[in-house]
C-alpha cells in the first residue's frame, strides 16, 4: 500500500543527477521556491548524484538560501551486462551514503525529479528504508518506473500536453513533472539566487560610484565542447563600442580562470577599433561563483552568452541579454528582464543594449 502523501513535512529530500552545469542544477530553484512557498517550515535537502565530482557549481548551490543542505555524490560509472550505467562497484561506494544520509535527514518526502535512468529511483528506494516516514514520489515517464515510487506524475510530455506548453520544452519546466503528484504548480516562478557572504565581501572591497554605469560581459563557454556558443566578438566590440558614445560605463569581463585570454583577445580589439579600453577590468578567474554572483549582482546589465553566469544573472533578478550562436529555446528563460538575442547583428545588439539600459 503506498504511504500517504504528508500534510506538512518538515524535511524534504530531493533528488537530482541530470547535470552538474551551473544553470541546469540553479534551474530547480523555481521547484525549490514553490516548495517552500507551500511549505515555509520545511527543510529542503538536495542530493545529487553526480557524474562530475568536484564541480564548481557544487560550492554555489550548496550556499543556496532554500537549501537546508546539499550532497553531491559520486557515481561511479562503467558497463554492468553490457550496459552504460553504474555497476556493482558504483554501488558498493554509493549505498552506504545513501543509507547515512537517509538516517541522518530522516525525511517526511522524497521527491526523485529525474525523469529518466535507474539510478534516482533506486536511490529513492533506499533513502525510504532509512526513513520510517517518508513517502517517495517521482516521474512516471516510461511503463513501470511508478512502481518505484508511493505517489508517481505522468510522464514529461503528457505534463508539457495538459499545459500547452511548447516542445522542446524549458528545462526549468521539468522539475515542476514530480510536482503534480503533489498538487503543486510553476505559476510562472523564476528561479532564484541570492548573493551569498562571499559576494557580498567582493562588493565591500569594490563599491559603485553613484552615478556609475556598471556592465558585465561574460563571453564564456571555455570548455573544449562548449567553444561554438561564444558570441561574435567584432561583433560586441562595435556594439559596445558605440554604446559607449551613448553613455561612458565599467565593463566587468567575468569568466573562469580559462576564460581569461579570450576576455583579454576581445579587450584588445576593442582598443584597436575604439583607440582605449580604460574602462574595463578582466576578472576572469577571480574567485568562486559566489564571489562572482556579487559580481554580477553588482551590474545595471549583464550580458552573457548561453553559459552559466546568464542563468546566474537571470536567478538574481537582474537585467540580462543572453547571446545565443542558434535557436535553444531549452536554454530560454520567460522574465520580463531578460532579452535572448540569437546571432544578432551589432545594430541590433546596440539597441537591446540601449532598451535594456533605458536610455534610448
Amino acid at each position: 500500500m503506498p504511504r500517504p502523501l504528508p500534510l506538512h513535512p518538515r524535511r524534504i529530500i530531493l533528488i537530482k543527477s541530470h547535470s552538474a552545469g551551473i544553470g541546469d542544477i540553479l534551474r530547480s530553484s523555481a521547484a525549490w521556491a514553490v516548495l517552500k512557498r507551500r511549505w515555509p517550515e520545511a527543510e529542503l535537502h538536495l542530493i545529487f548524484l553526480t557524474r562530475w565530482p568536484g564541480y564548481p557549481s557544487e560550492e554555489l548551490i550548496a550556499g543556496h538560501h532554500l537549501l537546508h543542505s546539499a550532497h553531491f555524490l559520486p557515481l561511479q560509472e562503467g558497463r554492468f551486462a553490457g550496459m552504460r550505467g553504474v555497476g556493482p562497484k558504483g554501488w558498493r561506494s554509493l549505498l552506504p551514503e545513501l543509507r547515512r544520509l537517509g538516517r541522518e535527514i530522516s525525511a517526511d518526502l522524497i521527491i526523485d525529479h529525474e525523469p529518466h535512468g535507474i539510478e534516482s529511483s533506486i536511490a529513492s528506494l533506499v533513502l525510504r528504508t532509512q526513513s520510517p516516514c517518508a513517502v517517495t514520489v517521482g516521474v512516471a515517464q516510461v511503463a513501470g518506473r511508478g512502481w518505484f515510487y508511493d505517489h508517481s506524475s505522468p510522464s514529461l510530455a503528457r505534463y508539457a500536453k495538459d499545459r500547452g506548453l511548447p516542445q522542446p520544452m524549458d528545462y526549468t519546466e521539468r522539475d515542476f513533472a514530480a510536482l503534480v503528484a503533489l498538487g503543486l504548480e510553476r505559476q510562472g516562478q523564476q528561479i532564484v539566487l541570492q548573493v551569498g557572504q562571499p559576494g557580498r565581501l567582493w562588493q565591500l572591497a569594490h563599491p559603485k560610484d553613484e552615478d556609475e554605469l556598471r556592465i558585465g560581459l561574460n563571453i564564456g563557454c571555455g570548455t573544449p565542447d562548449a567553444l561554438s556558443k561564444r558570441p561574435d566578438l567584432e561583433t560586441l566590440v562595435e556594439a559596445l563600442g558605440r554604446l559607449w558614445e551613448n553613455r561612458p560605463y565599467r565593463l566587468l569581463l567575468t569568466g573562469a580562470a580559462n576564460e581569461y585570454e579570450i576576455n583579454e583577445e576581445f579587450r584588445q580589439r576593442y582598443q584597436t577599433r575604439w583607440g582605449s579600453s580604460a574602462m574595463m577590468e578582466n576578472l576572469a578567474g577571480a574567485g568562486s561563483l559566489s564571489i562572482l554572483g556579487g559580481i554580477i549582482d553588482s551590474c545595471d546589465l549583464f550580458v552573457s552568452s548561453d553559459s552559466g553566469p546568464y542563468h546566474m544573472s537571470v536567478a538574481l533578478g537582474k537585467s540580462t541579454i543572453a547571446l545565443f550562436r542558434r535557436p535553444n529555446p531549452e536554454h530560454y528563460h520567460q522574465n520580463g528582464q531578460l532579452q535572448i538575442l540569437v546571432e544578432p547583428a551589432a545594430d541590433a545588439l546596440l539597441i537591446t543594449l540601449l532598451q535594456s539600459l533605458e536610455i534610448c
